[in-house]
């Protein structure tokens, strides 16, 4: 499987934990960006990113983080063909995929923790 990730200044950390969890699981994972803070990307421009690369079929799926996650489901969302889903738990992210098909999730940096985010992120797999 093909997953596009991106994030904001906010969520850097957060994005890194990810990536290395899924590259442990042998995912295909690519950091669209920004990969410090001095890139300077805001959440709009990284969510449009992913979310029009999700569209057109380059990956199968993608994850965003922002501070809390709200933005950048919000402007996922605007993309045609996007379902994004904002998941705070293992269960919403469990029903993101099984009811919804959302081929992108958006996570919360500020408002969850890494472990909490991995296996968000695992039972939406």
């Amino acid at each position: 499987m093909k997953i596009a990730i991106g994030a904001d200044d906010a969520a850097l950390a957060l994005k890194d934990e990810i990536i290395e969890f899924l590259k442990s699981k042998d995912m295909c994972i690519n950091d669209l960006g920004p990969r410090s803070k001095e890139e300077g990307m805001l959440y709009p421009d990284i969510a449009e990113k992913v979310a029009t690369a999700v569209a057109r079929g380059q990956y199968e799926r993608g994850i965003l983080i922002c501070g809390t996650g709200i933005g950048m489901s919000i402007v996922a969302n605007k993309i045609g063909g996007i379902r994004a889903a904002l998941c705070n738990d293992v269960y919403s992210a469990e029903r993101a995929r099984k009811s919804n098909d959302a081929q992108i999730i958006t996570l919360g940096a500020r408002v969850i923790g890494n472990e909490l985010a991995k296996k968000i992120v695992e039972a939406w797999l």
